[in-house]
């Protein structure tokens, strides 16, 4: 039987979950996620995860925040003035935007509070900061 190792593509069923219970991400409804083991396609801890596992097993993977999305980063909460948001546009409190970084390059934001001059917004991932379980099932293990 084979098991996953750095460079294999694997095929895995699995469900997210919160320390509360909440579940964030399911695969279940879907088709199996497919990845390639070690290429960094996935969170560190999730690809470390897997690593051993064989068709058929099923495991349940902690995973420590800096080992999926990171802690939350203060440095990727900040303000810009109302009149910045775009013509037309009414912001609401977890409304998702894309602003231009300082490279030129897009990123999500969410914004966190708007008051009477300013929007408050927050380019940390939903999930930064929070350890996260993943209930795994391995369905396929194909050799590198």
């Amino acid at each position: 039987m084979n098991k996953a190792t750095e460079g294999c593509k694997v095929k895995v069923h699995y469900t997210g979950t919160l320390e509360d219970g909440t579940v964030f991400d399911s695969s279940l409804e879907r088709e199996p996620l497919a990845f390639t083991v070690g290429a960094g396609q996935l969170i560190a801890g999730f690809d470390q995860g897997v690593v051993g596992m064989v068709e058929g097993e099923e495991k349940t993977i902690v995973i420590p925040a800096d080992m999926a999305y990171g802690e939350v980063r203060e440095d990727l909460v900040f303000s810009v003035p109302k009149e910045n948001m775009p013509e037309d546009y009414v912001p609401s409190v977890g409304d998702q935007l894309a602003v231009t970084s300082s490279d030129g390059q897009p990123f999500p934001v969410t914004i966190k509070e708007i008051d009477e001059e300013t929007v408050t917004l927050d380019g940390n991932h939903a999930l930064a900061g929070k350890d996260l379980t993943f209930a795994v099932k391995m369905i396929e293990v194909l050799s590198a």
